[in-house]
């Protein structure tokens, strides 16, 4: 079974190595909009994906652990973190066949928002009533992205709101697999259980993919394997505190990719949105953080 690495203090090498876990998120979207555009089935972009990031894990992990990385402490959570990741996967480029790669980004950004909320009856975690009025101001910015009410609304976005919740999931299961499972069987478990699943499903009706649509089909997997890897890496080397506001810088990149690849400019709306968003993130993050020190800090003593 895959053990956890202990931690190291290499904190601007996990800073820089976050961000390139970032630019491997953004062209993983990049690449399933690329290729949901050029006529290839969503669940085989999601397929192709996963496969790939299934057999880099694979090549690495196995040649440095054996059958141990294969091996799971917790088998049952394990499959349930792996089933809300595919869902979100799933729901995620389903969107992206239909939304501006900017517009299903920023309503990503809200992960730290829901999985607040959720901590609260799943991790048993207390949250302040700032936090709580945070939350709430984050959800403005999520309506203010879909905008329910102007003509550009597209049915869609419920589609990235189910991938936003899946995600968080996602997200407090692997808090609660934390000191459980190493990131080996974590990597290997995600991407083979997705593979699997799909193969059923996408060996009738295959579509090989066209011109220059091949580098993305070859690239999204290898794409989805060094981000994640490097994501957990990087929170080996230095503290998630220092790492949480790294993650939006997506936000530019996303906006960079829809112009320069897809020719979309991001919208005053995706902006104002975004920008609620994140300063709401970053103060649920300042506020946890500051909980935290509270929690830490030494009690002076009174003899």
């Amino acid at each position: 079974m895959s053990e956890a690495k202990p931690r190291e203090d290499r904190t601007a090498a996990g800073v820089l190595l976050m961000a390139l876990a970032v630019v491997g998120f953004t062209c993983i979207d990049s690449s399933a909009k690329w290729l949901i555009v050029g006529g290839m089935p969503a669940l085989q972009v999601v397929f192709a994906r996963y496969t790939g990031h299934f057999l880099v894990a694979t090549a690495i992990y196995a040649a440095q652990e054996g059958r141990g990385a294969f091996v799971s402490n917790a088998p049952w959570r394990q499959l349930l973190r792996s089933l809300f990741l595919l869902g979100s996967t799933v729901c995620n480029f389903t969107a992206l066949q239909f939304l501006p790669i900017t517009v299903t980004t920023t309503i990503m950004f809200a992960g730290p928002i829901v999985v607040t909320l959720l901590a609260i009856p799943i991790l048993g975690e207390t949250v302040g009533l700032r936090r709580i009025i945070a939350v709430c101001v984050g959800f403005i910015g999520v309506i203010v992205v879909m905008q329910p009410w102007g003509v550009s609304f597209h049915p869609a976005m419920f589609l990235s709101l189910i991938a936003l919740c899946m995600a968080a999931l996602y997200f407090i299961m692997t808090r609660l697999l934390a000191g459980i499972e190493g990131n080996a069987t974590q990597q290997i478990w995600s991407s083979g259980f997705a593979a699997l699943a799909l193969l059923p499903f996408v060996l009738t009706g295959w579509v090989w993919p066209q011109g220059s649509g091949w580098i993305a089909f070859v690239l999204i997997g290898i794409f989805g394997a060094s981000g994640h890897i490097a994501a957990v890496t990087a929170h080996r080397w230095a503290d998630a505190s220092i790492l949480a506001p790294v993650i939006y810088i997506q936000i530019f990149l996303a906006a960079l990719a829809g112009v320069l690849l897809f020719d979309t400019w991001p919208t005053i709306w995706t902006l104002g949105g975004g920008a609620i968003i994140i300063a709401s993130g970053l103060y649920i993050w300042q506020r946890e953080r500051a909980v935290r020190g509270r929690v830490r800090r030494p009690v002076p003593s009174t003899r």
